[in-house]
């Protein structure tokens, strides 16, 4: 299979969504927390600002939608690899309309739009894990087999492994890339686990980066013209001791942000972004 996808982490563009009001009482969520909607704002544009301003890409910011309370997590509505999109059939039926407006600026941006049409189909991007060498898919509450065959057909250049997700709503619940090759991954037994599987059905021998949380092993990489190895990730306010470990990644610009209110319906920094590589001018 392929080796190691060339640019991986560059990106040029990323896809956002802003928050609708809805989101403090109806998004979904795994405990009973209370979001404050402003600071969730905030937050959310702080993040949007490091992606635009700070780092450079262009930024497609997509209207909330009130009558969709979930639709700031635009990862779950498509999977980007090279130039081609996978709009995905999200697990929650209550999610299944964000995937409209995300098709819309994927087309805009020219890319090869596959869509998931199978209604014995799920897939949340939240399961699908990137390495630049292959795809690890989570089976979880929001993602099935059906789902993982389908994104296989569409990225046919690449090894697609699943891994099944006992706890946690996804699988980059626990883990994400810290670089090529260095997967970022949480100490509980369950993320340790998994990180097992996705060691024994790859060829290649990942390196790993195991932080004390959980929810902070989930960052966002880029390699990107001008400032290499980028990280964003979760803060040492939410984490202090993971962000001790993101301290030894001497290599890496990296970029402490907040998510402490979207965290409590269950965001994580990937979440929030669709990120696109676009080689030539549109």
């Amino acid at each position: 299979m392929a080796g190691l996808m060339v640019g991986f982490g560059h990106y040029t563009h990323a896809i956002v969504r802003g928050i609708p009001a809805s989101l403090a009482k109806e998004a979904l969520r795994s405990s009973q927390s209370e979001v404050d909607v402003v600071n969730a704002r905030r937050e959310h544009e702080a993040y949007v600002e490091v992606l635009g301003t700070r780092l450079g890409l262009e930024v497609v910011e997509l209207p909330a939608d009130e009558s969709l309370p979930d639709c700031v997590f635009v990862e779950d509505a498509a999977v980007v690899c090279g130039d081609t999109a996978l709009i995905t059939r999200p697990g929650a039926e209550s999610r299944r309309r964000e995937t409209e407006a995300m098709k819309g600026a994927l087309k805009d941006l020219n890319l090869n739009i596959v869509e998931m049409t199978d209604e014995n189909a799920t897939l949340d991007g939240g399961d699908v894990l990137f390495t630049g060498r292959e795809f690890f898919v989570g089976l979880s509450k929001r993602t099935n087999q059906r789902g993982a065959e389908i994104l296989a057909d569409a990225f046919k250049d690449y090894a697609v492994s699943t891994v099944p997700v006992l706890e946690g709503l996804h699988l980059k619940s626990f883990c994400s890339m810290g670089g090529p090759g260095l997967i970022v991954i949480g100490s509980s037994e369950p993320a340790q686990k998994a990180l097992k599987i996705m060691q024994q059905m790859s060829d290649h021998r990942y390196d790993k980066l195991t932080v004390p949380d959980d929810l902070a092993a989930n960052c966002i990489y880029m390699n990107l013209p001008n400032k290499g190895h980028v990280l964003l990730h979760p803060t040492a306010e939410e984490f202090p001791e993971s962000v001790k470990v993101f301290e030894k990644l001497k290599d890496h610009m990296l970029i402490p942000v907040s998510n402490m209110e979207k965290v409590k319906v269950d965001g994580a920094l990937t979440c929030c972004s669709v990120l696109i590589n676009k080689k030539g001018n549109i």
